[in-house]
């Protein structure tokens, strides 16, 4: 993929993300105070996928650690962490996304840092800043994930985890408008991506409406490319949508459909 294309996608996705903001999107609501307070108490958590919760010994201590929260806009993972006491940065690829974390950090006096950039070239950053990266699903916005890991790998330090959600490819086989209204039928091949399926016409709409750029990564990408850029794989769990009885969420009636992994960079 040439670097017009990229930034293309990018700038897309960016000001779609934006738009999900203004009209409250799930993912772009923030946490509460009543969250925050439970976390400066010691009691705390937070999702890669829709609804497990990370386990606790995925972290390291996480007083003083050095968290990236990597393409984790929205008030979420990065207040929590803040709150339990972490130092972290917030990356980002929407301007709105981050003002909901600057916010909850007011709201809440807190100290996290944003930066809107790319989660697949985190030049601001030098080599070994932090201890641990966390990466909620959103790799699906990217073409390419590779270059995500190898990122990842370059800026974390020797024995930092890198805390990952990302689909299952399946959930791209199927016909998205007939998933809505509850019926699957199988419609395009592996990997997929709307750069390549939609027409022009269809990307118009999906710039109107305000809609995602989606691709789908195969799993020798999502962790095959984990431990080709260098990681450990010592962690996975499996994940359903929330409220699985909703018409759109059928393919999780019948299968988990998000994978969570916890890779080491190694000491050596």
């Amino acid at each position: 993929m040439n670097k017009q294309d990229w930034k293309y996608i990018r700038a897309h996705n960016r000001a779609a993300w934006d738009r999900l903001v203004e009209i409250g999107n799930l993912w772009t609501i923030p946490v509460s105070c009543e969250d925050i307070a439970s976390a400066q108490q010691g009691d705390w958590q937070i999702i890669l996928t829709p609804t497990k919760p990370v386990p606790k010994d995925w972290f390291p201590p996480i007083e003083g650690c050095e968290v990236l929260c990597l393409a984790s806009g929205g008030g979420q993972q990065a207040p929590i962490l803040a709150a339990a006491g972490a130092m972290v940065t917030v990356l980002d690829n929407s301007p709105n996304q981050l003002a909901q974390d600057r916010r909850v950090a007011e709201r809440d006096s807190l100290d996290i840092t944003t930066v809107e950039g790319d989660m697949a070239d985190l030049f601001m950053f030098s080599d070994e800043r932090f201890d641990l990266i966390v990466h909620p699903t959103s790799n699906c916005f990217v073409p390419q994930i590779r270059p995500v890991w190898k990122e990842a790998y370059r800026v974390l330090r020797r024995n930092g985890s890198l805390l990952s959600g990302f689909g299952n490819p399946v959930i791209y086989i199927f016909d998205d408008d007939l998933m809505t209204g509850g019926e699957l039928q199988v419609k395009y091949p592996l990997p997929y991506s709307d750069l390549e399926i939609l027409s022009d016409e269809e990307k118009q709409r999906y710039n109107d409406e305000g809609n995602t750029f989606e691709f789908s990564h195969s799993l020798e990408d999502q962790i095959g490319g984990q431990i080709e850029a260098g990681f450990i794989i010592t962690g996975f769990y499996e994940d359903r949508d929330r409220d699985i009885e909703k018409p759109e969420n059928i393919l999780s009636k019948y299968m988990p459909i998000y994978i969570a992994t916890r890779a080491i960079k190694p000491e050596v």
